[in-house]
């Protein structure tokens, strides 16, 4: 004959070790995502103190660059997101796959780079690099620091779309507009049905 309470010791003890070990793997998976972004952000500083750029897995100086005709490879990094409201400086990263986004802000590939006067595309997890994304407002400021200049940029517009929602990317050419875009709502639990845009145009001399 089941011994009651000592079936119920057992069943209580196996839900507290469960839940521990699902606490603790969330634990390691936000100490991890963390550690991704940091070494990101140190490479990112690296280039941009010494103004270097990686151009097929070698390191090349910025000023020997076209900037009109740079590109880069998925998965490098290109440089800094600074979002002085928010005291946040990201990381970005080539492309916009969930192992990219795991290491930074992605930039989505095939559009356009500082000075390339054409539409910039960045993305990024709302409840990582973009946490607190919700308080900024029209009028507050993207910096973008590269190897080759800095780049300030001012949110002139927003809007809500459906996540599927693909005809936010377009070129935008001659005009440079930088696109920021994330999951919505801010705090919804799960995957997101919508998207929040950010719209900014530049407020930098174009001649650097």
């Amino acid at each position: 004959m089941i011994d009651l309470n000592k079936f119920l010791k057992i069943f209580a003890a196996l839900l507290f070790l469960t839940g521990a070990a699902l606490v603790g793997y969330s634990l390691f998976q936000i100490w991890d995502g963390k550690q991704k972004v940091e070494a990101k952000k140190e490479e990112a500083k690296e280039l941009i103190d010494k103004k270097q750029i990686t151009v097929n897995g070698k390191k090349v100086p910025a000023e020997s660059i076209d900037v009109n005709k740079l590109a880069f490879n998925k998965g490098d990094t290109i440089g800094l997101l600074l979002v002085p409201k928010l005291n946040k400086e990201l990381p970005i990263v080539e492309g916009t796959d969930e192992d990219d986004l795991e290491r930074g802000v992605g930039h989505y590939e095939g559009t356009a780079l500082p000075l390339q006067n054409d539409q910039i595309v960045l993305s990024g997890h709302r409840d990582t690099v973009f946490r607190q994304f919700d308080q900024l407002e029209i009028g507050d400021s993207f910096i973008l620091e590269l190897p080759y200049g800095s780049f300030e940029y001012q949110i002139y517009d927003t809007e809500i779309v459906d996540a599927d929602d693909t005809s936010v990317i377009r070129s935008t050419a001659p005009e440079e507009i930088l696109t920021v875009t994330t999951c919505y709502p801010f705090r919804y639990i799960g995957n997101a049905p919508e998207r929040f845009i950010f719209y900014a145009k530049p407020v930098y001399k174009k001649n650097g």
